[in-house]
């Protein structure tokens, strides 16, 4: 007979110790501190015969979005399998959705990770795996509304509770929703100041609204609890590095970049992302930056092979690409990334659709930007942004586009789309130092922007 977990949903383990051992590696998907996989090793140790560990292996191995950790995922998928006969219909059920998460099914893993919620709404795996994969596939509606079809389910005694909540305050940022948002956030941090993904969602909320100051000593009064033993603490000195940047504090921005996000700090691509982003922000502000971009390529895998795994990566190494000054090599990834994004045989996978409709689009676009082709690139660059949540990301991570935009048009002829989006911005944001700067570099004395 299995035992029901913490949150009383069917497992397929009778040993105490080997659940408590999955119990604190859930705890570490949903904190980020440190990895789980020792965890689940400790829990396969108790229970060899149990299948739920090795899809929570593989679920987290896949999680980091690195083509190199996929055949060790698929290894650990082909053991589960081996395991799962007689295991409960919600851990077949997780194991399906890892399935399709190893072969580029996004989509349908989110699928079945719903169908999952439905009958178990207090299943927090399913709920933790949902929202990052949303997140992968700049799906803001999910990101807010399966969180909020679980809660009123849950127990605020429940340790999770907090994590949950912070679950649900990022998908109302990412919904507009920023009031709301913020309050869920402090309510999640208040009942537990070691959560991560809390304090990320306000530091969103600030950043959406102009608030950098604000954003600054947000990150700095929880400071001790995400900067040491974190995974996630490298993105929060990302943000840390946006609400200087919105300041005009370039010189402050570098420190950042030189101390926090070094590339011997960086250890996964989702990491190398963030200083790529800060890194090609600064030298659209005039920066130099060139010889930080060769350093951070150096630990980036960029074999020919890793090309098209997910689109949003894959832009991010074009910028570290050109900022390195090495046009060709990028020009080559986009040419790698179009040919696997248009392969038949792999038409299935989620991330071949981002990446033809959105992530090829902008790719060339800043390919153009690099060429002086500047007119072409604000043209290409305006027509993709309105569709750009489709490849994945945040507002904020998405804003280099607008940023480099603001850029060609500023360069080039484009003026009227320049005057949009200092309008657009406007409407959405006080008047930062940063909106103020493109605003000179745009020359606009008159009209709302003014």
């Amino acid at each position: 007979m299995s035992r029901l977990d913490p949150r009383g949903n069917p497992g397929g383990t009778r040993h105490a110790d080997a659940q408590a051992a999955a119990e604190t590696a859930l705890w570490r998907m949903m904190s980020f501190y440190d990895t789980p996989l020792a965890d689940l090793d400790a829990a396969s140790a108790h229970d060899p015969g149990w299948a739920l560990p090795h899809v929570m292996r593989a679920g987290f191995l896949l999680s980091l979005t690195e083509p190199s950790l996929v055949p060790e995922a698929e290894q650990h998928l082909q053991r589960a399998t081996a395991l799962a006969d007689g295991a409960p219909a919600r851990e077949r059920a997780h194991l399906d959705a890892v399935q399709a998460t190893l072969e580029g099914r996004w989509q349908a893993a989110c699928r079945i990770w719903d169908d999952v919620l439905v009958e178990y709404p207090r299943d927090a795996l399913a709920l933790q795996w949902a929202q990052l994969w949303d997140f992968y596939r700049g799906d803001a509606a999910n990101l807010r509304l399966r969180p909020a079809r679980a809660l009123p389910e849950w127990d605020e005694a429940d340790p999770l509770y907090p994590y949950l909540l912070s679950l649900y305050a990022f998908g109302l940022e990412e919904s507009n929703l920023y009031p709301q948002a913020e309050e869920v956030g402090r309510r999640a941090l208040g009942l537990n100041p070691k959560v991560p993904w809390a304090v990320h969602a306000v530091a969103h909320v600030m950043e959406m609204q102009g608030r950098f100051e604000e954003g600054s000593a947000w990150l700095r009064q929880y400071q001790a609890d995400w900067s040491e033993g974190n995974g996630f603490s490298g993105h929060l000195w990302w943000h840390k590095g946006l609400f200087r940047l919105e300041s005009m504090d370039l010189e402050g921005a570098l420190r950042l970049a030189d101390k926090r996000l070094a590339p011997e700090q960086l250890q996964i691509t989702l990491q190398r992302v963030d200083a790529a982003a800060l890194l090609w922000r600064l030298r659209l502000l005039g920066g130099d930056v060139m010889a930080r971009c060769v350093r951070l390529l150096e630990g980036w895998d960029l074999a020919p092979e890793t090309a098209g795994y997910y689109a949003f990566n894959d832009l991010h190494a074009v910028l570290a690409l050109l900022g390195a000054g090495e046009f060709v090599r990028a020009e080559a990834w986009v040419a790698r990334c179009a040919e696997r994004a248009l392969a038949a045989d792999d038409a299935r996978r989620s991330n071949h659709l981002m990446a033809r409709e959105v992530g090829l689009p902008l790719m060339r676009a800043l390919l153009a930007y690099e060429r002086g082709e500047v007119d072409a690139a604000a043209d290409a660059l305006y027509a993709a942004r309105g569709q750009a949540q489709r490849f994945g990301g945040s507002h904020a991570q998405r804003d280099l586009i607008d940023q480099t935009l603001l850029s060609a048009a500023a360069r080039g002829t484009r003026r009227g789309i320049g005057r949009a989006l200092i309008n657009e911005r406007l409407m959405g944001k006080p008047a930062t130092p940063l909106t103020q700067h493109w605003r000179a570099q745009l020359d606009l004395r008159t009209g709302a922007a003014a």
